[in-house]
């Protein structure tokens, strides 16, 4: 029975055109999302800001040749994530169109179409149209799992994750003998391990298991045949093309990004979490139950309310059905199950090596192995019932395949509706950091105005800046935000040198070199900048109204009271200047943690002034 048995004859004749139909239906809703965000004017601010700098650079002189920064290493002199590949694929999107902050959006968009598109073409691959409408259904509950936020918003951390399934789905494919997927692996796990560290010892073993496949059946099999051979020729040239950039990196510079990642994960600054609790958080991400009502309810994401007990009966499910592939299923039934054996081995060892605190988005791939899981569970019981059912009937398993189509049939009809259904949620589509993108844009445009009109230290439009930031909560995002937008409108702004990791090296400059400075003050540096000779406050903004300005006073007055309780006095002192750095403190009380949730939460006023160069050294900056 070939892969598109039952199929019409014009549609298999058509492959495209099932892939394609599939594709929007699965992906309406992350069109709806990009639809619906070209309304508002979003600003980018901290990581978000980061990541326009390096997608901006691409295609000139200053292209990246390494990832994000990230918590690796000591700040500001910190490392970044393996690679650029990521700024690559968002690049031409952003060209296209304009350069504005919803291009790059929308460029986080079309990276997860075309991983889906290439999902859905491995599924057609396999098993023809049945294979479409299966992982047609897994990648809408994944759409829907992860949500509207998460898959629009160029993070680095949320970028991978429809690309991990894709990695899971090609890893499959190469099991089941389709060696032509292991160049779509090697590409779809370099994505997701130059982008987020956490997915480098995901990726290197999956890409392991393919290439040893492959390997073990060219030494095995008839060595006359070369395509497989080419087929790992090309896949390792293609590999080597993609982390060139990183290699070049390290070759130029000292220490060099890959050394910095191996000295930081070599030797961690703390210890390791553990097996158990990564056990733990293992079998929370395995709960399906939790997160498929999550999920198709709408009331909260995939890890909300998953417990434990959830995890452990989904993994005894799966070990069930697992035993009944390797009885009666198909060799892809049992590739299907290897592979997801695989992912989630890799996922407990990598989460049980989590040092510091786990958050959450360390393991936010787990969700897609529990989908990949979930579908080989779901294939187990139908391949169990149609061996029964042909047992019954007196056939001994040779049915005419009825079952299996109505079966996909059924999972084609469940991923129309959950896309459909995502589609209206994604309707009422939001920009990250809202609140902080908010505050950039009320911000930016009377600075900008400020600026070409020479007020105070300013020279125009063709000056000479620097920005700088003193920021008492959100670690200086207002700070990048404004930065970003400055720099988008054509003025020469850079940042201090300080922040030579997170800006790139070349958007910085000494004070000394700047006709003035363009100064973030939040919080309580407010008023020590208002009182700065020849500064000029050239733009405020403050998100509370009245109501909320009495309620930040109030909080602040019963958190700074049981803090000096606590004999937490040293932090204390920070509550007007550093509310981020006591987010950190893991001696905070639930009370404490409510309070400070609050504060944050209300806001800071925040102004803008424009000041010679050198006007801080008196003032303090963060």
């Amino acid at each position: 029975m070939t892969a598109a048995h039952h199929a019409p004859q014009s549609l298999v004749r058509r492959p495209w055109a099932i892939v394609l139909v599939a594709t929007l239906v699965v992906a309406l809703p992350l069109i709806v999302a990009a639809i619906a965000l070209r309304a508002d004017r979003w600003f980018p601010v901290l990581d978000l800001a980061m990541t326009e700098f390096r997608v901006r650079d691409v295609f000139t002189r200053h292209t990246p040749l390494i990832g994000l920064p990230g918590r690796i290493g000591e700040y500001p002199d910190q490392g970044s994530h393996p690679g650029p590949l990521s700024f690559y694929l968002l690049a031409p999107t952003y060209r296209v169109l304009g350069r504005s902050s919803w291009a790059l959006e929308v460029g986080t968009i079309v990276i997860h179409v075309g991983a889906i598109a290439t999902a859905l073409w491995i599924g057609w691959r396999r098993l023809g149209w049945k294979g479409v409408a299966a992982v047609g259904a897994l990648l809408a509950l994944v759409v829907r799992g992860y949500g509207q936020l998460e898959l629009s918003q160029p993070w680095n951390p949320y970028l991978p994750l429809v690309m991990w399934v894709l990695v899971l789905l090609a890893t499959w494919a190469v099991l089941c003998g389709d060696h032509r997927m292991l160049v779509v692996l090697v590409v779809a796990a370099t994505f997701c391990s130059q982008t987020h560290v956490p997915y480098l010892p995901l990726g290197v073993g999956m890409v392991v298991l393919g290439f040893g496949t492959v390997v073990w059946r060219l030494v095995r099999g008839d060595r006359a045949d070369r395509r497989p051979l080419s087929s790992v020729t090309w896949a390792v040239g293609v590999g080597i093309v993609l982390w060139l950039p990183p290699v070049v990196d390290q070759l130029t510079n000292t220490p060099g990004n890959l050394r910095q990642l191996a000295d930081h994960f070599g030797s961690p600054p703390e210890a390791p979490i553990g097996i158990g609790q990564g056990v733990r958080i293992a079998l929370r991400h395995l709960d399906a139950f939790s997160g498929l009502g999550a999920q198709l309810t709408g009331t909260g994401t995939f890890v909300d309310d998953a417990s434990i007990a959830g995890g452990a009966i989904t993994l005894v499910l799966w070990l069930v059905a697992a035993a009944v592939a390797w009885r009666i299923g198909s060799r892809a039934l049992r590739s299907l199950h290897l592979v997801g054996a695989v992912a989630l081995v890799l996922g407990v060892a990598s989460t049980a090596r989590i040092f510091g605190r786990p958050w959450f988005y360390l393991t936010l791939w787990a969700w897609g192995t529990t989908c990949v899981l979930v579908m080989a569970t779901a294939w187990s019981a139908l391949s169990a019932f149609r061996v029964w059912s042909a047992q019954r009937a007196g056939n001994r398993g040779d049915d005419d395949g009825r079952p299996a189509a109505l079966a996909a049939i059924g999972v084609a009809a469940l991923a129309v509706v959950v896309s459909v259904w995502s589609a209206v949620a994604f309707a009422d589509a939001h920009d990250p950091e809202e609140r902080l993108s908010t505050a950039v844009g009320a911000l930016s445009g009377p600075t900008y105005d400020a600026i070409v009109e020479g007020v105070g230290a300013a020279t125009g439009p063709d000056g000479v800046y620097i920005v700088r930031w003193s920021d008492a909560a959100d670690i200086g995002s207002p700070g990048f935000g404004l930065l970003d937008e400055l720099e988008r409108r054509g003025l020469d702004v850079k940042a201090d040198e300080f922040f030579h990791v997170p800006v790139t090296e070349y958007r910085v400059r000494p004070r000394a070199g700047a006709d003035a400075q363009i100064h973030v003050a939040t919080g309580g540096y407010v008023d020590r900048w208002r009182a700065v000779p020849d500064a000029v406050a050239v733009a405020e903004y403050d998100p509370r109204s009245d109501a909320q300005r009495a309620e930040y006073a109030e909080v602040r007055e019963r958190f700074v009271e049981r803090l000096h309780a606590e004999g937490l006095d040293e932090l204390a002192d920070l509550v007007d200047t550093n509310l981020f750095g006591i987010s950190v403190d893991t001696r905070l009380s639930v009370a404490d943690q409510r309070d400070l949730g609050r504060l944050i939460e209300l806001g800071q006023p925040m102004v803008v002034f424009i000041a010679p160069p050198p006007a801080d050294d008196d003032a303090g900056a963060l």
